[in-house]
């Protein structure tokens, strides 16, 4: 092919895709066996200083905050983080001191809460950088590649824009079309983290929601590890396999976390919990108050379901769970009245 341009971005989560297949061939078996764990030693076991990590959901929705928490409480550092779903979990990782790269598509926001003050505030200083940038549509096409066993995807998506410039994409002629086509590299993340709904101990894991790129990036990540709100047993996972958007053979980890996305929304079950992450928001616009938070909420608890009782218990839990069902109407701190 004839390259017409490439950007300058850094090229970060990247293999050969045999090489890739070759390591999966030796790290993964595709016995069935028993994958519970706890987040301590699922974190401890998976997640190393220096790792590039991805978290599914998408924003502020079904995101695997215990396994955030237990990052953040085991200080891990340097982390490479994808910044396609990362919005308060990736907000959260940089205000706490754990990321040291992050690759970027969204930006530092909070999206309708405003921007991510923690966040902006340490990219502007360096103490975060970021390395390379993507369309929202780019980065999760790395793991759509990735998941299906290619070193890219061809897109016209970037082509003419600074993004493109601030990535590591080619630009060649389309041999077909004679045209620009961009290429745009897969990502094989180092560990992906996914709360998910309902999964049995050997990983068969259901999502009764939008999947966003969690199909694709549980089967681009080397290592996988599964947060559920229940394990169920294997004979009702098969009664509806259709379901079963994430089988077995990708997981590393089960680990059963009730509410384990909270202060985050997880669908049908549990609203977001939007005084607290009124809270976390004021208390992370300043470095000095920064840190009076994750004391509070995650150096002085041992594990999620303290800090689950430290933000209001059952009680909270049985509120957020009305306003999902939509039995209560709940009004935003940030709107004024």
């Amino acid at each position: 092919m004839n390259k017409l341009n490439e950007g300058h971005g850094e090229l970060l989560g990247w293999y050969d895709p045999d090489e890739m297949r070759e390591w999966i061939r030796k790290n993964k078996s595709p016995i069935l066996k028993d994958k519970t764990m706890s987040v301590k030693e699922a974190t401890t076991k998976f997640i190393k200083n220096n790792s590039y990590l991805a978290s599914g959901g998408f924003g502020h929705v079904r995101v695997s905050m215990a396994i955030i928490h237990e990052i953040v409480r085991q200080k891990k550092k340097n982390l490479i983080i994808s910044g396609k779903t990362g919005v308060f979990d990736l907000d959260f990782l940089i205000a706490a001191g754990c990321v040291g790269k992050v690759d970027n598509a969204y930006g530092f926001g909070l999206e309708l809460r405003g921007l991510a003050k923690a966040s902006r505030r340490k990219a502007e200083s360096g103490q975060v950088t970021v390395p390379a940038e993507w369309s929202n549509a780019a980065l999760q096409w790395r793991f759509k590649a990735a998941a299906s066993g290619l070193s890219f995807l061809p897109g016209r998506i970037m082509l003419g824009t600074d993004t493109l410039k601030n990535s590591p994409a080619k630009v060649v002629t389309d041999p077909f079309t004679n045209k620009p086509i961009c290429l745009i590299p897969a990502c094989y993340p180092d560990v992906a983290i996914i709360h998910v709904h309902r999964c049995d101990k050997y990983g068969n894991a259901q999502i009764d929601a939008n999947l966003v790129e969690d199909y694709e990036l549980a089967r681009a990540a080397k290592r996988l590890i599964i947060t559920t709100e229940k394990i169920i047993s294997t004979d009702e996972i098969r009664q509806k396999s259709w379901n079963t958007v994430i089988p077995y053979f990708y997981v590393d980890a089960v680990v059963h976390v009730p509410f384990g996305s909270h202060p985050c929304n997880m669908p049908n079950l549990y609203y977001s919990d939007e005084e607290h992450i009124a809270e976390y928001i004021k208390k992370t616009a300043l470095d000095e108050t920064t840190s009076e938070y994750f004391d509070k909420y995650v150096y002085n608890t041992k594990n999620f379901k303290d800090y689950l009782e430290l933000v209001g218990g059952k009680n909270k839990i049985n509120y957020l769970q009305q306003l999902e069902s939509g039995k209560n109407k709940f009004k935003y701190p940030w709107v004024k009245k």
